[in-house]
């Protein structure tokens, strides 16, 4: 089967600077082995899952009951469960395997979480999850211009609580019962700042959103050549030692 062309399939879906992300993201799960039964922490409206996996993820969990309802038509997901990742409604080492796509990030309970991810796990199942580190913050170029205040402003509207580095994850993991077995960076700086200048030049998409409940008109290749060939190289070669996001790889103890 040939291999799927991530990145078109998002930024299809998807405004440009968040489609990009996502295309290197699915990429990465290609390689993971995720037994049954799998919980999704965070499935939100389940795009991601539909884009990145070819068979259905047993459960999805997400406290938002908007984006939790958008992700039924998928049928990507045999069961979805509106809850919080803290407080789970399941019983004790359930799930064989476990993933959370850039919601980690966003939660102020997030050892709270951590812990009842870690309780829900059979001892010895895989967690992968991925989040930004210090530099999603640190690498923004508006900074440099509007100082502290802006880095601030750009913190809060992407609802990031936590943008730390890997040492902190590790003892956060520990701490809940997992080990941390490998993580790596992705996403370069220049990256970010495609990203980082998306949020305005993406405005646009709102529109149509609004309207049609999507993001772009016309999700074609013509209409999309120019933006998929700038954005390609970034895709490509992910990896990148001062990248502003982190995968990482963890095991229930």
């Amino acid at each position: 089967m040939p291999e799927k062309d991530f990145l078109f399939l998002h930024i299809r879906d998807l405004p440009y600077f968040r489609g990009f992300l996502r295309a290197i993201e699915s990429r990465y799960y290609q390689d993971f082995d995720l037994p049954s039964p799998t919980l999704d922490v965070g499935c939100g409206d389940g795009n991601f899952a539909a884009l990145t996996f070819d068979r259905q993820i047993d459960v999805g969990l997400d406290p938002w009951h908007g984006p939790i309802h958008e992700a039924r038509p998928y049928g990507k997901y045999r069961l979805l469960v509106e809850a919080d990742g803290g407080t789970s409604p399941f019983p004790d080492e359930y799930f064989a395997s476990a993933f959370s796509n850039s919601v980690l990030e966003h939660i102020p309970h997030i050892q709270q979480v951590l812990k009842d991810t870690a309780r829900v796990l059979k001892p010895g199942a895989p967690f992968y999850f991925c989040v930004p580190n210090s530099r999603y913050l640190s690498e923004l170029s508006l900074s440099r211009v509007f100082g502290a205040g802006y880095t601030e402003w750009f913190r809060k509207m992407s609802r990031v609580e936590n943008a730390v580095e890997p040492e902190v994850w590790q003892g956060w993991l520990e701490a809940a019962g997992f080990t941390l077995e490998r993580c790596w960076h992705y996403f370069s700086p220049d990256a970010m700042r495609v990203l980082e200048w998306g949020h305005y030049f993406g405005a646009p998409t709102l529109l149509p959103h609004a309207l049609f409940n999507r993001w772009i008109i016309a999700p074609t290749r013509w209409n999309l050549f120019l933006t998929e060939r700038a954005l390609r190289k970034f895709v490509d070669h992910p990896e990148h030692p001062q990248g502003t996001f982190t995968f990482y790889i963890a095991r229930k103890k």
